[in-house]
């Protein structure tokens, strides 16, 4: 991606300020759409209008494809439904079309699909956005290469040439029987190597690897990866092919889910970008940050309660920190490992129980590990029998064989109730764990003191 330096961003914003439309489409001609993208972000609305509406139409519906939704929604809000129907929509695929619509209030949206002159096409955007915009019915497209089974291969090129007239790419050609049911793909090389054959169902290649319209994206993408494809049929319920996928949309859509789930994990409630207002910024972190505190002030009630054994024995405050941190690294791990396995589809949901005794075993052999090195070094610094020592030692080993459960146990009842699990990887696991540790750490510390005092 092209990045432009000061002087250039300064030469291009006084091209703006002077108005010339000339020297301005100059510079656009060479750029590609996701430069131009690129672009817009050091500019302001009125700068970045100004140089949008200077674009061909094509170029223009690719580079507004290309913006972030927040900086597409800016500037689609500056135009007219009219505008928005015969200068963008008309020159955009329908899966690109659709992603440009929901970007609409209600009430735009309707009348923006008034303004589509091509029926079929507006047809097809209706029907597209009828899916879940997170399953493959809601990322696929209906432009693509279709033939019938029992056409011959003369009828069957004749055909092509006249789909692929209005199409940017060809990536496969699909089969189809009398009843738009997939059959297959018929491969390029067959349509050279075998030019006279009687019907493309002799040739074709069958058992193509399709996905629902109902099936999730993260489930879309890990079978993309899994059969390295460039492009996947969508069909219905009954196997009729209703379109197809494209790689670039996956990538998109794995980026963006990327991106999510990164936030989500960091403590954001929103998605929010760095050029967000400031109570933006605040609205996506205030809220577990709120969290935060009420654990805080539950951790100083639980140590409240347990003033007597800090007065007898000052050295257990030392080793608070060591818990409780000790606790939330070893939770996140554990739900981090989880997550990524539901993610990249290596952990099936109903593998729970063999991941939970796996992770028992990982938290029993670090704890024991952990436990043993505080228990030597608190055993030269202190006495092997003070009640400080023990305790901190067992309470170690206990806090992280729960903070493995913990961890692993979350992220999975999250996605067995279809809430994103990568909510477990973030301070919820470190909130949690640090109360039940210290809660832990304090209850075995009570009970040594009791017992050995």
């Amino acid at each position: 991606m092209k990045e432009f330096d000061e002087e250039q961003l300064d030469h291009i914003k006084d091209i703006i300020g002077q108005r010339d439309d000339e020297a301005a489409r100059s510079i656009l001609a060479d750029l590609h759409p996701a430069d131009i993208a690129q672009l817009y972000n050091d500019l302001n609305l009125e700068e970045a209008e100004y140089l949008y509406r200077l674009l061909d139409d094509d170029k223009a519906a690719e580079v507004l494809m290309e913006l972030d939704e927040d900086d597409r929604r800016k500037l689609l809000s500056e135009m007219e439904p009219e505008e928005i129907a015969r200068q963008y929509i008309d020159h955009l695929d329908t899966d690109d079309a659709v992603d440009l619509i929901q970007d609409l209030d209600e009430e735009d949206r309707d009348e923006v699909l008034s303004h589509i002159d091509d029926v079929e096409q507006a047809g097809d955007i209706i029907d597209l956005l009828k899916y879940d915009e997170d399953t493959a019915g809601g990322l696929m497209g209906t432009e693509m290469l279709v033939v019938n089974e029992n056409w011959s291969m003369p009828e069957c090129i004749k055909q092509l040439r006249m789909q692929a007239e209005d199409m940017d790419e060809v990536y496969n050609v699909y089969v189809v029987d009398n009843d738009d049911r997939l059959r297959g793909t018929l491969p390029l090389k067959k349509l050279i190597t075998h030019p006279s054959v009687s019907k493309i169902k002799n040739v074709m290649e069958t058992d193509p690897v399709a996905v629902k319209t109902d099936m999730p994206l993260d489930d879309v993408a890990i079978d993309f990866e899994k059969y390295n494809l460039v492009a996947m049929p969508v069909v219905d319920s009954i196997g009729r092919l209703v379109g197809h996928i494209t790689v670039d949309d996956v990538m998109d859509s794995v980026r963006e889910s990327s991106e999510r789930d990164y936030q989500l994990a960091s403590g954001l409630s929103q998605d929010v970008e760095s050029d967000d207002t400031v109570w933006q910024q605040t609205k996506a972190r205030l809220p577990w940050l709120l969290i935060g505190i009420v654990g805080g002030i539950g951790n100083s009630l639980i140590l409240g309660n347990f003033e007597q054994g800090f007065a007898t024995n000052p050295a257990m405050a030392l080793f608070i920190p060591m818990i409780g941190g000790t606790g939330g690294n070893v939770g996140i791990q554990s739900s981090a490992i989880v997550v990524q396995g539901l993610a990249n589809g290596s952990l099936d949901i109903k593998e729970s129980g063999k991941q939970l005794v796996k992770e028992v075993g990982v938290g029993m052999i670090n704890g024991l590990i952990l436990s043993l090195l505080v228990f030597l070094y608190n055993a030269f610094s202190l006495n092997p029998w003070n009640p400080t020592t023990l305790a901190v030692s067992i309470s170690l080993m206990a806090v992280v064989l729960f903070a493995s459960i913990f961890g692993t146990f979350v992220p999975l009842t999250l996605e067995k109730f279809k809430i994103d699990p990568a909510l477990a990887t973030g301070p919820f696991i470190s909130i949690a764990n640090d109360i039940i540790g210290m809660l832990i750490y304090m209850l075995i510390s009570q009970a040594l003191m009791q017992a050995l005092c």
